[in-house]
């Protein structure tokens, strides 16, 4: 009696366990997925795993030749100023809606683009050179072969004449103001000259040109003017008191364009760029001596 009992209870431990053992496998094979909780008490937060990377405008261009990467606390006119370049210029070539809002990382046609005339096929005509003579062979359709006129010399080739390059550095310069120098050009200090002067004393076109910008945009200038000369040349006016001209407007060498002023500066006086390329360069190398 005593075995029979034993032996029952340990069956039933053994079918206990069991059971046990098949729950946990089961709970095991059902796992549920692993939720983040990181959001507010209670509530669960989905992660999303392949969410896409914003892409910037231009990417595509980035690293290619004329083509620039925005960086941290640039501007489209301090873009422009650095590279030779207009901002409306830039801005156009790049479609910008709105030209005040550009993103880091974003990558911009600095220069302009080259358009691309549609290649045509010339007809055949007399004046080219080269006369036909009908064939007939029995009954044929006739054939036409062209044959080289007698005693036309041929042309020597002529050479074409670029409108960049060379000729883009012949600007006639002159002083834009006629005070003594404050300050002379340095690289990293000074990227021009520092002209005195009394408010209200006229402020003159350096050379020729368009007028690319007017206004304040540009920290540390003031009252600003930038004048366009060619492809390669820019100059720069700050400080000033008052602006005379419009962007877009030509400008003539020795025409006044401002008032010497102290705007953004510790004093009356003309801040004088000479721009290269964008890249700053010393007027003095460039300007008539006195």
């Amino acid at each position: 009696m005593f075995g029979l009992s034993f032996r029952c209870r340990s069956v039933f431990v053994i079918a206990m366990m069991s059971l046990v053992l098949s729950g946990c496998a089961n709970k095991v094979a059902n796992r549920a997925p692993v939720e983040d909780r990181g959001g507010m008490a209670g509530q669960a937060v989905t992660v999303p795993m392949d969410t896409p990377v914003k892409q910037l405008p231009g990417f595509e261009n980035a690293g290619k030749p004329g083509y620039y990467a925005v960086k941290p606390g640039d501007t489209l006119l301090r873009i422009g100023l650095d590279h030779g370049q207009s901002a409306k210029d830039i801005s156009r070539w790049n479609n910008l809606e709105n030209p005040n809002r550009i993103e880091v990382g974003q990558i911009l046609r600095i220069e302009q683009p080259i358009p691309t005339a549609p290649v045509a096929s010339a007809p055949v005509s007399a004046s080219s050179g080269v006369v036909t003579k009908p064939v007939t062979v029995g009954t044929a359709n006739p054939v036409v072969t062209p044959v080289a006129p007698i005693g036309v010399p041929d042309k020597p080739p002529t050479a074409s004449t670029s409108t960049n390059g060379a000729a883009d550095d012949e600007v006639n310069w002159m002083w834009p103001a006629n005070g003594t120098i404050l300050a002379g050009f340095d690289e990293v200090k000074n990227k021009g000259l520092d002209i005195g002067g009394k408010a209200g004393e006229p402020v003159f076109a350096a050379a020729d040109g368009r007028v690319v910008y007017v206004g304040a945009g540009l920290r540390g200038y003031g009252n600003l003017i930038i004048l366009k000369h060619n492809n390669t040349y820019l100059t720069a006016y700050a400080h000033n008191q008052t602006l005379l001209i419009k962007e877009d407007q030509s400008v003539r060498r020795g025409q006044k364009i401002a008032e010497m002023g102290s705007s953004d500066a510790d004093r009356v006086k003309l801040h004088f760029e000479v721009r290269r390329q964008g890249k700053p360069v010393d007027p003095a190398k460039y300007l008539p001596p006195r």
